[in-house]
């Protein structure tokens, strides 16, 4: 059993080729914190780019857990403001999403308000599963169209 952790562990390993540090950053990056994982993914498939597919599997994964991990914050965070204030809160922006249900959780992938946007669905209690999925679809379409746009169709951008 250590043999195979080691093994796995060395695979992952970042300085061979750094998949356990993408995870780590698209799941910190999905969080409330303000990081972004796009630099941290093109910058590994650029010196490896064999690994393009393998690294936006991983990053779409840690993304959409971090995505999920907030869901579970904003569905804390609702549950303590219900049991402190004992009265529902409706704004403008959560009447929009509860229209909308799980399917806003396919704008997650939005800088600055994607992340937030996890965190209410929660505080609605919206469904979930398919807001996971709607997370995984959302993100995994911003890492392949961000890293194919910066390594093939706008690679003077990117420093040398």
């Amino acid at each position: 059993m250590e043999s195979w952790t080691v093994s796995l562990l060395a695979m992952l390993a970042l300085p061979k080729f750094g998949l356990s540090g993408i995870f780590v950053v698209a799941f910190v990056s999905a969080t409330l914190l303000p990081l972004g994982s796009e630099p941290a993914l093109i910058g590994l498939v650029r010196l490896n780019p064999q690994l393009f597919w393998p690294a936006i599997l991983v990053a779409t994964a840690g993304n959409t857990l971090g995505g999920a991990l907030t869901w579970w914050m904003g569905y804390g965070a609702e549950q303590a403001y219900e049991h402190l204030a004992h009265q529902p809160h409706e704004v403008r922006v959560l009447v929009w999403l509860k229209r909308f249900g799980a399917k806003a959780c396919l704008l997650s992938w939005l800088p600055f308000v994607g992340d937030p946007l996890c965190a209410v669905a929660g505080w609605l209690k919206l469904p979930f599963w398919p807001c996971v999925a709607y997370m995984l679809v959302g993100k995994f379409a911003r890492y392949v169209t961000l890293t194919a746009a910066f390594l093939w169709v706008f690679p003077a951008a990117l420093p040398h």
